[in-house]
């Protein structure tokens, strides 16, 4: 007779597959809380400690770590001599293992929760046992999952026993479940002790989003959710309306997230390929969005925007005279949602929370045979800005420079941005020349360039681009400062009687 050995946290359906098991004739092998639920269903079975001959101990600590149990799932049933120890020592085969884990994850984010809870519901047994059986493949059928109940008994029931690429698919699915339930109880451990980098990393992620294609159609992607708190992110979005979110919808709007986090007014930001092509900030909403579509026409269509209030009427008739993929947002008005859904391709993201910051999570970026992790960049400034020229800047210049400062730290850099009335007006990204990059954000200004700001996402190495801005009639710069030639820059500065404020901090992004 077959035997299989049930102990599940997860009990949903497990009476009803258990009852098919009895119906095609194996024995079940059942402990704790599991065995409970079978005996109050009438289904027959043998508590494990007749098994083990040894009951359970430790408050249930202890139950199967017994050769007994692991002695039964891991002999090799071609083995004439697994075969003769296991006779010898009268252990009995064991043919399936159906088994979860205690409820770790759950456990760890519960509010309030003590860490004495937490260690006991760091399951022990259970992936040894499951582990040995996915070992065991080639023999033993393992199930974590109660969706595979079907699959198992489909099998059972049409050739007596399951196929080892059924096998093979189980005990694949088994060292992804320990793998993953193991990182997690690493990463609780090092939070204990906030351990950022500790000297093995592992990173949880779950909940796999198949993609249609990555960057480009050629690209395989799928996209997976980090285990943490996902309020005010695009994991943790509500889609709305439109069809499913692509690769690029998702790194971009992610992108725009990021940018929009930074503005506690309300504020829209348009994003284009990873990089604002407008971002604005008002008294209302719809004096935001206007800035942000005057910044760039063009750019903006068919690009992402974001806003940190609530989309109402206005804002969405204007959204809707142009062509977008996403429009993400904390809520929208019942109105703003009739206007916006009256376009079939948009997708519409409902973000709550969506000005949250306090994210643990670390930056990855992968590069070929490794991975670079760091800290995310949500500082802004050093310890205190400094006017480093002649002329001071004007409160309202102020204001611009350091809603041009927050603006330009979500662009790619070589990066910097102009900026007028809390606006952006010209933005030049991406460069390897820095001076480009200016003549690119004063060439898309156009006749708005004159008496706006400038915020740079790196110093200036020469006086070049200080040149540039004074012939363009920029009136005030703000940069982290720190070149060998800064003096330089200061200098020419002066006798153009720009103002100039240095942050002590950079914000390059790559």
């Amino acid at each position: 007779m077959k035997r299989v050995l049930i102990s599940v946290y997860d009990k949903k359906g497990i009476v009803e597959f258990s009852k098919e098991l009895i119906g095609l004739g194996w024995e079940i092998i059942s402990t704790g809380g599991t065995s409970e639920v079978l005996r109050d269903a009438g289904i027959h079975h043998v508590g494990i400690e007749k098994i083990t001959k040894f009951p359970e101990i430790l408050e249930g600590r202890v139950k199967t770590l017994h050769p007994n149990i692991h002695g039964g799932l891991l002999y090799k049933r071609d083995s004439e001599q697994d075969i003769k120890t296991l006779k010898n020592l009268n252990i009995g085969s064991i043919d399936m293992v159906v088994n979860n884990l205690y409820p770790f994850e759950e456990t760890v984010k519960k509010e309030g929760v003590s860490d004495e809870e937490i260690i006991e519901n760091i399951d022990i047994g259970g992936p040894s046992m499951i582990r040995a059986a996915a070992k065991n493949y080639k023999y033993v059928t393992v199930v974590i999952k109660p969706s595979d109940y079907g699959k198992v008994l489909e099998e059972l029931k049409a050739k007596g026993e399951t196929s080892i690429e059924l096998r093979r698919e189980l005990a694949r699915k088994v060292f992804s479940y320990t793998a993953y339930y193991d990182s997690l109880i690493a990463k609780y451990f090092n939070s204990l002790d906030s351990v950022e980098f500790p000297e093995i990393i592992t990173l949880p992620f779950k909940d796999k989003q198949s993609l249609r294609y990555g960057e480009n159609p050629h690209q395989r992607a799928a996209f997976y959710k980090e285990v943490d708190d996902l309020e005010g992110t695009i994991a943790g979005a509500i889609q709305l309306h439109g069809k499913e979110l692509s690769f690029n919808n998702i790194n971009d709007g992610n992108g725009t997230l990021e940018i929009l986090k930074e503005f506690d007014e309300p504020t829209i930001v348009a994003v284009k390929h990873a990089n604002p092509c407008g971002i604005g900030s008002g008294e209302n909403l719809l004096e935001a969005y206007n800035k942000a579509y005057e910044s760039d026409k063009i750019s903006i269509f068919g690009g992402i925007i974001g806003s940190n209030r609530e989309i109402d009427e206005k804002v969405a008739n204007k959204i809707n005279e142009i062509f977008v993929e996403i429009v993400m947002a904390p809520c929208f008005t019942q109105k703003a949602l009739e206007i916006l859904t009256s376009k079939k391709n948009i997708r519409i993201l409902k973000i709550p929370n969506i000005m949250r910051k306090d994210y643990p999570s670390l930056d990855l970026k992968k590069v070929l045979g490794g991975i670079l992790i760091q800290e995310r960049d949500i500082k802004i400034l050093g310890e205190e800005l400094k006017v480093v020229t002649k002329r001071k800047p004007t409160d309202k210049e102020m204001e611009d420079l350091l809603f041009g400062w927050k603006a330009v730290k979500g662009v790619k850099s070589n990066g910097v941005l102009l900026a007028k009335n809390k606006g952006t007006i010209g933005i030049g990204m991406g460069e390897v020349n820095r001076v480009w990059a200016v003549k690119a954000a004063i060439e898309r200004a156009g006749e708005k360039v004159k008496d706006s700001v400038l915020a740079s996402d790196g110093f200036f190495p020469f006086k070049d681009s200080v040149e540039a801005l004074a012939k363009a009639g920029v009136k005030a710069i703000i940069q982290p400062g720190g070149s060998l030639r800064d003096e330089e820059s200061i200098k020419e500065a002066d006798e153009n009687g720009i103002a100039m404020v240095f942050t002590g901090m950079r914000h390059f992004k790559h």
